[in-house]
C-alpha cells in the first residue's frame, strides 16, 4: 500500500512540474462539435477514434493508432475521449502522449449529457468504446465497432490516396 501511495505521489508531483504551456490541448467536445469537426475536415480522409481512459481495449489500441498516424501523414487523425467518468483530463493527456498521439487533434467529452453527444454523432450508437469512424475524402463514413484492426485501417488508407491530377 505504501508503494502504491508513493508511486501516486510521485506521478502527481511529476505532472505538476510540466509547464501548462506544454500540456497536450484537449478540445471540449460538446453540442455542435461533431458538425464542426466534419466541416473542418471536409475533403480530407479522416480517422476519428472514440476511446476512454477506463477502457481496457483502448489502452492496447491507442499506441497502434499512434504508429498508424506516424506512417500515414495524409490521414487526419482525431481522438475523442468519450469516457463517462468525469474529470479525466490529466489521465487522458498522459495516455495520448504515451501512445504517440500528441500531434493528433484531441477532444474530450465535456457535456454531462453524453447520450446527447453520441446521438449527434450517430443516433444508433449505444456508447460502446472503442469505436472508430473512417471518413473518406468524399464524406462517406464507415463505423468500426470495437477495436479496429490495423490491416483494415491500412486497406482503407490505401483507398484514400490523393486523386491523380
Amino acid at each position: 500500500m505504501k508503494r502504491l501511495l508513493l508511486a501516486a505521489t510521485l506521478l502527481l508531483a511529476s505532472a505538476a512540474l510540466v509547464p501548462a504551456s506544454q500540456e497536450l490541448p484537449l478540445r471540449p467536445f460538446e453540442r455542435g462539435s461533431w458538425k464542426e469537426l466534419l466541416h473542418s475536415h471536409a475533403g480530407h480522409p479522416t480517422l476519428v477514434h472514440f476511446w476512454g481512459v477506463t477502457c481496457g481495449p483502448c489502452k492496447v489500441e491507442l499506441p497502434e493508432l499512434g504508429e498508424f498516424m506516424k506512417h500515414h501523414p495524409a490521414i487526419d487523425v482525431v481522438t475523442i475521449s468519450a469516457d463517462l467518468v468525469p474529470n479525466l483530463g490529466p489521465a487522458t493527456r498522459s495516455m495520448l502522449q504515451n501512445a504517440g498521439l500528441s500531434g493528433a487533434e484531441n477532444w474530450i467529452f465535456s457535456d454531462g449529457f453524453a447520450e446527447r453527444l453520441r446521438f449527434e454523432i450517430d443516433p444508433t450508437w449505444q456508447g460502446d468504446i472503442p469505436r472508430t469512424m473512417l471518413i473518406s475524402r468524399d464524406g462517406e463514413i464507415t463505423a468500426i465497432e470495437g477495436s479496429a484492426e490495423v490491416a483494415d485501417l491500412e486497406k482503407w488508407s490505401a483507398g484514400q490516396a490523393a486523386p491523380a491530377k
